[in-house]
């Protein structure tokens, strides 16, 4: 019964989140895109659904539901305008950090202001040194009685500037541990900058910045999971982006929908040699392929996502699901735009977006390349010959 009516709410939700993207974020969200607005108005409609709590349980406010209603909200979200996803994704991680790691102190302070919305969330992780290769992270915390002192400068942090808290990576004696750090949204906060605003070719209208540490403190019972978490930060945060890579793939079946039913669409409307090319075998063609995977994009991520709820480990199924609904969603609005020919090239419609924003999934919360390598590695654990 629990499952039917958990299904019925996700259903019930994601119709919701449908029709607004269609009312309120479709006639606007081109605009907002080329000229890299932040959608002000449109994150307040996020806050009042809930959308920043969507996982967080009741008893902290938020919604309480299961990562597969999440996933259906951020297909929802991307497919509308892959960038509101993204200011849901980090918020989310942190958020899942807490959840899984914190202190009951912990949960308490933070969560219901992370559920509303009061508070947002994002992860930082990434160096210039330290990407992919996270062991190389050299943010370094210090010890000062009751306090840390962290100094150091992170890379790629998307939301860095608006966020209310920060779950940061730094290098401790104990090792990589990770920090919540709380501040006040905008450029500079005690000792935290904001040192630069990252230009993107899409994935506009957030911020994605640089952030330099010189001497912030706080205090010991920052230290995510208390003394017990010294340490083990690092393996607190690649849990948790389980969940973002999860999120990455629902982001690019988003955008993958989208290009896919602007093609299907066009390719019944625009007519040459006297028919709708939709009846060219050679755009027959494309559109089987492009909806077969499509398909195939969607259930992998539901399929992780099904895994990662159950409290299983999910490294693998999070990879694959990333990496094919990725790299389907970089083909599929490939496939868009070439369907649409000219038209597609313009700025009139929105699948030049689609092909802009559809290369960041390839690349965010670890690249393709690394994921073939987590994907390969576990399948080996798995079929080891004894």
């Amino acid at each position: 019964m629990t499952d039917t009516i958990d299904a019925e709410v996700r259903d019930e939700l994601r119709a919701t989140v449908r029709r607004w993207v269609q009312r309120e974020v479709l006639p606007v969200a081109s605009d907002l895109e080329h000229a890299d607005e932040y959608p002000a108005a449109i994150v307040e409609d996020m806050k009042s659904m809930g959308l920043f709590g969507i996982t967080i349980p009741e008893a902290h406010g938020g919604l309480g539901l299961d990562l597969l209603a999440y996933i259906a909200v951020v297909e929802e979200l991307a497919a509308g305008w892959m960038s509101l996803s993204g200011i849901v994704n980090t918020h989310t991680i942190a958020a899942s950090l807490l959840m899984r790691q914190g202190t009951d102190g912990q949960q308490a302070r933070w969560l219901p202001r992370l559920a509303s919305g009061e508070l947002r969330g994002c992860l930082s992780l990434s160096e210039s040194d330290a990407g992919s290769d996270t062991r190389n992270i050299s943010c370094r915390a210090v010890r000062d009685g009751d306090e840390y002192v962290i100094s150091g400068t992170k890379m790629w942090v998307t939301n860095g500037e608006r966020a209310g808290i920060v779950a940061l990576a730094a290098r401790t004696d104990e090792g990589i541990t990770c920090f919540i750090v709380e501040k006040e949204p905008g450029p500079a906060f005690e000792g935290i900058t904001v040192s630069k605003d990252i230009p993107k070719l899409g994935y506009k209208g957030l911020e994605t910045v640089e952030m330099v540490y010189d001497g912030h403190r706080v205090g010991a019972d920052c230290v995510l999971g208390g003394d017990a978490g010294l340490g083990h930060g690092l393996g607190y945060i690649l849990g948790a982006l389980e969940v973002g890579r999860i999120n990455i793939a629902a982001r690019a079946v988003g955008v993958a929908r989208a290009a896919f039913e602007a093609a299907i669409g066009y390719a019944q409307e625009r007519r040459t040699m006297g028919k709708p090319i939709s009846e060219h075998q050679a755009i027959q063609q494309k559109l089987a392929d492009m909806g077969t995977k499509l398909q195939a994009a969607r259930l992998l991520t539901e399929h992780a996502a099904v895994l990662k709820q159950s409290g299983e480990r999910a490294d693998v199924e999070a990879g694959m699901a990333k990496l094919f609904a990725s790299e389907a969603a970089f083909e599929i609005a490939t496939e868009s735009l070439r369907i649409h020919g000219g038209v597609g090239y313009t700025t009139e419609l929105p699948v030049e977006r689609y092909y802009r924003d559809a290369p960041l999934m390839i690349i965010g919360e670890g690249t393709n390349e690394i994921q073939r390598l987590v994907i390969a590695r576990g399948l080996l654990k798995r079929y080891a010959i004894s």
